[in-house]
């Protein structure tokens, strides 16, 4: 397993330095999420400061772009990481598509399919496979002028992962995408009954194993050897399942598992602003369930037992906020990655 750490908005120089600390600690990668600010010079900055690592986005929002734009990033980065990046492309949700980025949506699953066609067709054309001619119900890219080529390189097999959730998006993952972003909120009970089946089923319909589909699975890690020195990274992970949990569409991560009602009364704390009872409504069993805490010394068999033979890359996305408030722990995080990707 390769684990990387989940790096959110940041100035330049500050990737720059959390690249070089995650190299010097063993970790495998980065993955930059996309939120307040985009990816991509970020990644480039980190990538000048700590070569050995691979890159990826976690998620990019797709809609916003065009293919083409989406395709050359990644061209792009490929060819300046010596072919140590990962595209990972997301939906993101409507409001956020049409009405901060101001683009379509509608209907979100066959966007993205065809959005991963065109992205797919393009690398090939920059690889000179094929002339550039998708021509999809949401997308039409048909014209390549070779003065308007990318500078050739022999890194071009980049992987395109997507995000998937539901049936339907994890279904096309399996069909059409090289990894599956799984996301942040799950249990392995998900992954087992519900993800792995759906992509099987998508790899099946386009003749595909299931096996070359790749998953990509963040993880709250909550590590220390007292509770008092987990009760930040607690509190934090808390929320942020809370936060996740109260959309009506991850309810059913709880329903599975027999927390029936969370979902709802999470919800109701959000309306009310209540982030206080959002965090405690996420009992000590639902926090084991979605997260992994232990002394510093479980955790890496701790990551490995769940998740060895499930994930390609395991993704710590608490490592950022734990490294800003204790910097010495930069030392017990390589311990955790040197045994984490030597498993």
């Amino acid at each position: 397993m390769e684990f990387d750490i989940m790096v959110g908005p940041n100035r330049w120089k500050d990737a720059a330095e959390l690249a070089s600390r995650a190299e010097s600690a063993s970790f495998s990668g980065l993955m930059f999420t996309e939120t307040g600010q985009t990816p991509w010079m970020s990644i480039a900055a980190a990538a000048m400061a700590a070569p050995r690592l691979t890159y990826s986005t976690g998620i990019a929002v797709a809609f916003p772009m065009s293919p083409m734009v989406a395709a050359s990033l990644a061209w792009e980065l490929a060819d300046n990481t010596q072919g140590q990046f990962r595209l990972g492309l997301g939906s993101q949700v409507r409001a956020h598509v049409e009405r901060r980025y101001g683009m379509e949506f509608d209907p979100p699953g066959p966007r993205m399919r065809d959005y991963l066609h065109a992205v797919q067709a393009t690398l090939a054309a920059f690889r000179g496979e094929a002339k550039l001619d998708h021509r999809g119900p949401y997308y039409q890219l048909t014209m390549l002028p070779q003065q308007w080529m990318p500078l050739s390189h022999s890194h071009g097999d980049v992987k395109v992962d997507v995000s998937a959730v539901g049936p339907w998006m994890t279904r096309m993952a399996g069909a059409v995408a090289d990894g599956v972003h799984v996301h942040p909120l799950h249990s392995v009970h998900y992954i087992n009954e519900r993800l792995l089946p759906a992509v099987a089923e998508g790899a099946d319909s386009a003749d595909r194993n299931p096996a070359e589909v790749d998953l990509l699975i963040p993880v709250f890690i909550v590590p220390g050897d007292t509770s008092e020195e987990r009760e930040a990274l607690a509190h934090r992970a808390r929320t942020q399942i809370g936060f996740y949990g109260s959309t009506k569409n991850y309810a059913f991560q709880f329903e599975d598992l027999g927390f029936e009602g969370v979902s709802s009364r999470l919800n109701d704390c959000i309306k009310a602003g209540d982030l206080t009872g959002l965090a405690a409504t996420i009992t000590d069993e639902m926090l084991d369930t979605f997260a992994i805490v232990g002394p510093w010394n479980e955790i890496a068999d701790r990551l490995i037992d769940r998740y060895q033979g499930l994930a390609k890359r395991v993704i710590s996305y608490l490592t950022v906020d734990d490294l800003a408030a204790n910097p010495g722990n930069v030392s017990k995080w390589r311990d955790v990655a040197t045994a984490v990707t030597a498993a």
